[in-house]
């Protein structure tokens, strides 16, 4: 059985090594430049340190974004065109009536299938996800964005739980429906589905957020995207505490007796160079009301992660042995 599912799955096999031949050789060339910058503004001045973070970002949120998509859609490809097929081309050849009525048993022959082919699609995906995670680091450490969607379902060690899910759902569900492109279909929009819904609904909640007061002085506006000023007060927007996953996106600068911060406080300091007027600022004691995720639960997040989709990857696959053993002729 090993012998036949390879000489079956060795040109998905060797198409999926040249793809990744590829993507390694652009991944090691894009990783020395980020590191070749990154020593650069390492050690900006606070004043600077919003600018330096904008230019790095823009010079490479691009290209990591890209390949940060691609490997997202890797799964998805590895359930559609390995996963779907893997069942249903036996059923359309006909061939199933030979290959389950001879020695190997269809819940042996599924096994082998399922065992050998999600290491597979495991290793293809851990080994993508190697290379970009070790590309990205140096812009994940100065940015602070390692729990953003796109960041986080890309790097480490949750890709692997994202490729087993998508090849089992999709052998899972071309058993089921008994039609190549309509389990390709499904398989999409399944794990589409299930790709929107986890980090947008579900993710934030893995573990309780903590809110915390944080001092309104140059590291916090060198951690953040803004700072304005309109009726009702002063507000910080895209603050980021390093290395955390910021679930507030704009807060309210307060005095430390919790007033808002006012124009006409903000009109005191503003007389000098940008520096002076910052210094000026910090020194007001002022504050804000911030919600996160902290740093070291990243990777509590990634395990959590990785084992829902494989204990869900399990019970597919439970549900696939029982159905071709009870419902499949």
């Amino acid at each position: 059985m090993i012998w036949l599912t390879w000489r079956q799955f060795r040109t998905q096999a060797l198409v999926a090594a040249a793809a990744l031949a590829a993507v390694a050789i652009y991944l090691v060339y894009l990783g020395s430049r980020v590191r070749d910058d990154y020593t650069d503004v390492l050690g900006c001045q606070p004043s600077d340190c919003v600018t330096a973070r904008h230019a790095f970002d823009d010079a490479y949120s691009g290209q990591l974004s890209a390949v940060g998509v691609l490997l997202i859609a890797a799964p998805a490809l590895i359930g559609i065109f390995w996963g779907a097929p893997l069942i249903t081309r036996e059923l359309e050849e006909k061939t199933d009536r030979l290959v389950w009525n001879q020695s190997v048993t269809r819940t042996r022959w599924l096994a082998t299938k399922l065992v050998l082919l999600t290491l597979a699609s495991v290793a293809v995906t851990g080994l993508f996800s190697l290379l970009l995670t070790w590309s990205a680091s140096r812009y994940d450490e100065f940015i602070g964005n390692r729990f953003g969607a796109l960041n986080f379902a890309s790097r480490n060690i949750v890709p692997l739980g994202y490729a087993a899910f998508a090849f089992v759902l999709g052998t899972v569900i071309g058993l089921v429906v008994r039609r190549t492109l309509l389990a390709m279909a499904l398989t999409l929009a399944v794990f589409a589905v299930v790709q929107l819904i986890v980090p947008n609904v579900v993710r934030e909640h893995l573990m309780t957020s903590v809110t915390s007061t944080v001092a309104f002085d140059e590291d916090a506006m060198s951690r953040s995207d803004a700072f304005g000023m309109n009726d009702r007060g002063a507000t910080i927007v895209g603050y980021t505490m390093a290395g955390a996953w910021s679930l507030t996106d704009e807060a309210k600068v307060l005095n430390a007796d919790g007033t808002p911060y006012t124009n006409r406080q903000a009109v005191a300091c503003g007389k000098g160079l940008p520096a002076e007027n910052m210094a000026c600022m910090a020194g007001q004691n002022l504050h804000f009301s911030y919600t996160y995720q902290p740093a070291n639960r990243y990777w509590p997040f990634q395990w959590i992660e990785l084992s829902a989709y494989l204990g869900v990857t399990l019970l597919l696959a439970a549900f696939g042995f029982w159905w071709i053993r009870h419902r499949s002729s």
